[in-house]
């Protein structure tokens, strides 16, 4: 049975943010493919830096709670 989330005690880790990062990854590879294809080279640097401000916007928040966590387990104030 699929289950959405992975139970980290009270925390948990949605999978489909793991989709939404490996699905934006397809698509700029594809996009630089096609873009390669037809002679257009220079716009490949442009959208690979675009789905890296893109996939860091989805996980700034995720990371965000990490160092939260790590803090609070090392008890850095």
């Amino acid at each position: 049975m699929y289950r959405d989330n992975f139970n980290l005690g009270d925390e948990s880790m949605d999978i489909t943010l793991i989709f939404k990062v490996a699905g934006v990854g397809i698509l700029i590879s594809v996009l630089n493919m096609i873009l390669t294809k037809v002679d257009r080279g220079d716009w490949t640097s442009l959208t690979t830096l675009a789905g890296v401000v893109i996939v860091l916007g989805l996980v700034i928040g995720e990371i965000s709670d990490l160092f939260n966590t790590v803090r609070t387990m090392f008890k850095l104030y």
